[in-house]
């Protein structure tokens, strides 16, 4: 079941047409990557799903129904651009903002005290915004985005700013709200996050959708039947014996062994490869080699560009 749904989004600005067609549908309980280079159209549909603007053509559905204003109160936001009060105490800011989600003071207070105790922040309680580092300040709009426990939540660039430290910490919280049902719509430039984190993406380029699915999936649909090999000896033998069959795009020194990475044909089996190594030398490593969400993004968007190079 699809808990948030946009279909065919399209928004335009005077003479620039931020988004064309855009769909999305995002499964219940799931970490839902929403890609793209800047001035792709990412931060123009979050501001349009939490209705900060309206789309100039296209539907919105929200646990299977169509969306509704008043369903903004069932998503935590935490955009790119931070927005604390900075002359504000953080916990009265906190309390505040809670209170605009339909808190009381009383039951917001009780689980701002347990995720500042959780993130060891309660000496800021008392402290202005602006008092803090940047990082210490998106800790905070992380806590409020989530406190009250909103069925949809949107994080714009999370992890901008932070220490790998903290940046940890928080996909550690965003695996835990996952855990325990959320369903999160994160859009990010950082590809080892999406590795970590994501289930599901769609990759925006020039407002359009060019590519979406389940990570494994999309990962799995852009291999290139490219293999390694690892091995304990020389390697001059086993490249000879390889070149005849295969293609050998390269050999390199790894710790106490050699790798060679070998580019195959569709038909070809690893146990076909591994039949021709064995009687040459020790093999102490064989695997397929997938391509990472980065370098599909960077295929992907490349491709496109090449193919409309003057679609702003």
């Amino acid at each position: 079941m699809y808990l948030f749904s946009a279909n065919n989004i399209v928004k335009r600005y005077s003479d620039h047409l931020a988004l064309d067609r855009v769909t999305i549908n995002v499964p219940e309980g799931s970490i839902y990557g929403l890609l793209g280079p800047n001035g792709a159209g990412k931060t123009t549909l979050l501001r349009i799903i939490n209705q900060i603007s309206a789309p100039d053509e296209g539907e919105m559905f929200f646990m299977g129904r169509k969306f509704q204003a008043g369903d903004v109160a069932s998503i935590g936001y935490l955009p790119e651009e931070r927005g604390l009060y900075k002359k504000m105490k953080v916990g009265e800011q906190a309390l505040y903002l809670a209170q605009l989600k339909g808190m009381s003071k009383s039951e917001a207070m009780n689980k701002l005290k347990y995720w500042f105790v959780k993130f060891e922040i309660q000496a800021w309680w008392n402290k202005k915004v602006e008092e803090l580092s940047k990082g210490m300040q998106q800790k905070v709009q992380f806590i409020t985005t989530i406190l009250h426990q909103p069925k949809l939540l949107i994080f714009d660039e999370p992890f901008s700013g932070f220490d790998p430290i903290n940046a940890n910490l928080l996909k550690n919280e965003v695996l835990e709200l996952k855990k325990k049902g959320s369903t999160v719509i994160f859009s990010t430039h950082d590809m080892g996050s999406v590795e970590e984190l994501c289930d599901y993406i769609t990759l925006i380029n020039k407002s359009k959708t060019i590519l979406e699915g389940a990570v494994q999936d999309i990962k799995m649909k852009y291999k290139s039947n490219m293999y390694e090999i690892g091995i304990k000896g020389d390697v001059t033998g086993v490249i000879d014996k390889l070149n005849g069959h295969y293609q050998v795009m390269d050999h390199y020194e790894s710790g106490t062994h050699q790798c060679i990475k070998i580019k195959a044909d569709e038909k070809i089996t690893g146990n076909d490869m591994l039949g021709m190594v064995f009687p040459l030398a020790a093999v102490v490593s064989f695997n397929e080699v997938i391509p990472t969400m980065n370098e599909i993004f960077i295929k992907v968007v490349e491709a496109q560009n090449q193919q409309n190079p003057f679609q702003s």
